[in-house]
């Protein structure tokens, strides 16, 4: 265990600070929360109680003393993450050894010296402080111990010791696994302060921990010391405070409080019955308890959970850390108001992304963005402020994702959007007007072809272009991706396709009764580049079924270089090469494929193998034709019947011609709307080859220890390290730091400049009750086991499984070929989760929140794709099921 600053450079070793010698910048030194402590006694008016740290170099030297923690150590990290029993033995032997160590001497008369300084009389809490807690990134809030209420040297000696020892609770040692950090890397601090005898404490949070509201704190208080609410033990008063005012109040019958005992440690006491509903705090005591919580958030310049306690001589201020579970906000570079609607929900992708995969869709989006958490979005202020605009915008969101349209309703409810005069004629609409175009095959040939001849160029002319001159030649790239995605004509056939299936679904509701008629009517659209992709995996496994022993050797498969080993097999060239045109043709598209620093099928081939095999073991030969074919000839058959009833109502044969021509047009359009996200996959392809190579050019020249640490700089920031062979190590580690952090963040539907997060409500009472409600977007009702998954690469079905997973892009089109019905927690009525469910006939609810955590895999559920919910079946209800009838008119048993 060395010793050095938080920099690498040494120090001399020191075991006791006082507070007021501490900031934020000693982490390494006195842990989080001593830091933190330090930190806030510097500001002025806030009183924190007077104490002092024993140092991490302390905590260094005694643990130095004893071998055997480093030996528990050795086998901690080897202990499977799973395997509580051995997590729990091994720290309870960590725990036990290092409260058993004798403090040596010098160290035990620097902690009395300090004692006798601060009064050794008093009464003193002992409080835990690693150097792994209270981060930005991880709060670890109540990871390790804290003892109030201690009286007398020899008892704080004692309480020292155990809290070292509580570094390795078992809550502990799970918690930095799940985060990521080393235990070794982690250090304990320990704080002594002077004991406040409160008459109520409590919790601030300076921002709504709920909605995430940074204009709203919450104070959480109770009689007595704060352990009473901590634990759980009362329900507290809350208050809610907004600029200066408390605008809601929740007071609470508060029965038991925590109070110190004359001779230390605490005890519960009953409260009298006249005084338990009275507020623990006064509203004016609130709005100041705001005001101190204000003056330290912008110290620390992020909002605050701090704790806090009430005595004669007013409020002192025992903790504050960051609240970690909050979604950052867009930087916006004024104190307007703003709402942002999430990329990701749009995308199929809510994932956190890479700095370089972030900017890399800034740079070819089409409209500004905004990043926070990792995520983009989009900035509608102005078109929700804008009458003519705001109804486009409602209804566009609507039709996609009603949660979207709900959230941004909420938000005009509030007068939250100020009103503007209508955009000028320039501006943008909400919306592409209705297609005009013919309908003719050839429009959409033409769209490809020229698409494919751009890809073409780029991938032959970037592969002369190295060091700075790549990045002026990718530039110019950028600006050919959007004049190829922006060309007029290429979103009028996108338009033209969804508009039909509106229509249809509408006037066909409409005239017939019928619900969600486009979907049996899109069946097996020409042209759809995503459900071809799905089928030709079927062809794949037509090639290898017949061959026992690449099925056997496939089986085994568990990296990436398999296909060089497939050819010494019997039947194994024939599979090579049927994998390696895949590949050719779909390699570059993976899960979360608009992040360009995700792995790509091409560079990770053995995603695809559980899904060759299901493929391989639950259909026969032959079965992709057969499916297109009998997908074409529903729709066709769907088309006769609706033209045929039709022609019986009045007017019957004008609007029989109508929706003749719409089904034409649905028909030759819908398919190509699969396409422009093909292209934009095939050229970030080209773009992360080219940029890849640079990384490794610098790998080679000893700037970067690994190539993917690109992956966490910006395109420009990339750019910078090739010209100058300098790389800014700390930033690529404080990137990494970052994106770990916002993979533990849900990225919101809305988001306010606020920072409200708003995920939206369907304002439905037409579902059983229990039911999970969600968007309607594929025709039919199909029961079956449902399998939760949420990598494609672990994917293993069965026929008539239903697949539940938070989001699919058209990665995951493979899957849909086998299975029943689809529920996702993200999508909208035009993704591609929904188009391609459509395309093969799969019953499918979308936006079901949090569908992954409330169905459990395995669990037979009903989904009901026309009316948009999931039952969660019993087990006798499922079992005593007598079929239930589907889309395609089969049923499952």
């Amino acid at each position: 265990m060395g010793n050095a600053n938080g920099d690498g450079t040494a120090r001399s070793e020191r075991y006791v600070l006082d507070l007021q010698e501490i900031d934020e910048s000693q982490i390494a030194v006195v842990g989080g929360k001593g830091a933190h402590l330090g930190a806030l006694s510097r500001i002025e008016g806030i009183r924190v109680p007077a104490g002092f740290c024993v140092t991490t170099d302390a905590f260094r030297r005694v643990v130095a003393q004893t071998p055997s923690i480093d030996e528990r150590l050795d086998q901690l990290s080897r202990v499977n993450p799973d395997d509580q029993a051995a997590i729990r033995t091994l720290s309870a032997e960590i725990r036990r050894t290092i409260e058993e160590i004798a403090i040596p001497g010098d160290l035990a008369a620097a902690i009395t010296q300090a004692l006798v300084r601060s009064g050794e009389r008093a009464a003193y809490a002992v409080r835990s402080s690693a150097t792994a807690e209270d981060l930005p990134t991880a709060s670890f809030a109540g990871q390790q111990d804290t003892y109030l209420n201690v009286v007398g040297a020899t008892a704080i000696l004692r309480h020292i010791s155990r809290c070292w020892a509580s570094l390795f609770t078992e809550r502990a040692v799970v918690y930095r696994r799940r985060n990521g950090i080393d235990h070794r890397t982690v250090h304990m601090a320990v704080v002594v302060q002077q004991m406040v005898f409160p008459h109520a404490a409590g919790i601030l949070f300076t921002a709504d921990p709920v909605t995430g509201d940074r204009t709203v704190a919450t104070v959480d208080a109770g009689f007595g010391l704060g352990e009473a609410l901590v634990s759980g033990l009362v329900n507290p008063d809350v208050f809610k405070v907004r600029h200066g005012e408390v605008v809601a109040r929740t007071i609470s019958a508060k029965e038991r409080a925590v109070h110190a005992l004359p001779s230390g440690g605490t005890q519960e006491v009953g409260i009298d019955a006249q005084r338990q509903e009275q507020p623990a705090l006064t509203d004016a005591q609130a709005v100041l308890l705001v005001q101190l919580g204000r003056r330290i958030e912008t110290h620390f310049g992020r909002p605050q959970d701090i704790e806090w306690c009430l005595a004669d001589d007013g409020f002192h201020i025992v903790q504050s850390r960051p609240i970690t579970t909050l979604f950052p906000v867009p930087e916006s570079g004024d104190q307007e108001n703003h709402v942002y609607v999430s990329v990701g929900h749009q995308q199929m992708m809510t994932d956190a992304m890479k700095p370089l995969g972030l900017s890399m869709w800034r740079l070819t989006a089409m409209v500004p963005m905004h990043e926070a958490g990792g995520r983009l979005f989009v900035d509608v202020t102005r078109r929700l402020a804008s009458p003519a605009s705001r109804a486009g915008l409602l209804d566009l969101m609507g039709k996609g994702d009603p949660l979207v349209r709900d959230a941004l309703e909420t938000v005009l409810d509030r007068e939250f959007v100020p009103s503007l005069p209508d955009a000028s004629p320039g501006a943008p609409s909400a919306a592409v007007p209705p297609a005009s175009i013919a309908t003719d095959p050839a429009v959409v040939t033409g769209l490809i072809e020229r698409s494919q001849e751009s890809v073409a160029a780029l991938r032959r002319d970037v592969r002369t272009k190295t060091g700075p001159a790549l990045f002026d030649f990718l530039l110019e790239a950028f600006e050919e991706h959007k004049r190829v995605l922006g060309d007029p004509l290429n979103l009028q056939v996108i338009m033209a396709g969804m508009e039909a299936t509106w229509w249809l679904n509408d006037k066909l509701e409409d005239w017939l009764g019928e619900k969600n008629a486009a979907d049996t009517l899109t069946l097996s659209a020409p042209g759809n580049i995503t459900s071809e992709m799905g089928l030709a995996l079927l062809d794949v496994a037509d090639v290898i079924r017949p061959h026992p022993e690449v099925v056997g050797f496939l089986e085994g498969v568990e990296d990436d270089g398999f296909l060089d080993e497939l050819v010494k097999l019997p039947g194994g060239t024939e599979a090579r090469d049927a994998i390696e045109a895949y590949l050719d043709r779909y390699g570059m598209r993976c899960v979360g494929e608009i992040d360009i620093t995700r792995p790509r099928w091409r560079e990770r081939p053995s995603t695809l193998v559980p899904v060759i095999l299901d493929n391989v073991r639950n259909f026969e030969q032959g079965a992709a034709q057969r499916r297109f074919e009998q997908g074409r000839q529903k729709a066709q058959q769907k088309e006769q019947e609706v033209l045929s009833r039709l022609r019986t109502l009045p007017d019957g044969e004008r609007k029989a011609d109508e929706t003749k021509g719409m089904i034409e047009r649905v028909r030759t359009f819908i398919g190509y709307r699969e396409y422009p996200k093909y292209g934009i996959i095939s050229r970030y392809f080209v773009y992360k080859q080219a940029l890849l190579a640079e990384a490794e050019r610098l790998v080679r020249a000893g700037v970067l220890a690994d190539r993917e640490d690109v992956f966490y700089l910006t395109f420009q920031e990339f750019h910078d390290v090739v010209r100058s062979e300098q790389v800014d190590d700390q930033l690529v580690q404080r990137r990494k730091d970052a994106f770990r952090s916002y993979q533990a963040l849900t990225p919101p539907r809305v988001l306010t400049s606020d920072g409200e997060a708003l995920t939206g409500a369907y304002r439905r009472d037409d579902v059983p009750a229990g039911a999970l409600v969600g968007l309607p977007v594929s025709t039919g009702t199909v029961e079956g086991r449902a399998r939760v998954i949420l990598d494609i690469g672990e994917a293993d079905l069965e026929e008539g499984d239903i697949l539940v997973t938070t989001f699919t892009d058209p990665s995951w089109s493979p899957l849909f070929v086998g299975i029943a019905g689809l529920v996702t927690e993200v999508g909208g009525l035009m993704t591609h989760g929904a188009v391609i469910a459509r395309e093969y006939g799969l019953p499918a609810v979308v936006g079901v929140e949090q569908a992954t955590r409330r169905i459990r895999d395995g669990q037979r559920i009903r989904v009901h794709g026309t009316d948009g919910y999931v039952e969660i079946l019993a087990p006798s209800a499922a079992a005593q099921s007598n079929g239930v009838a589907t889309a395609s008119g089969w049923s499952v048993r």
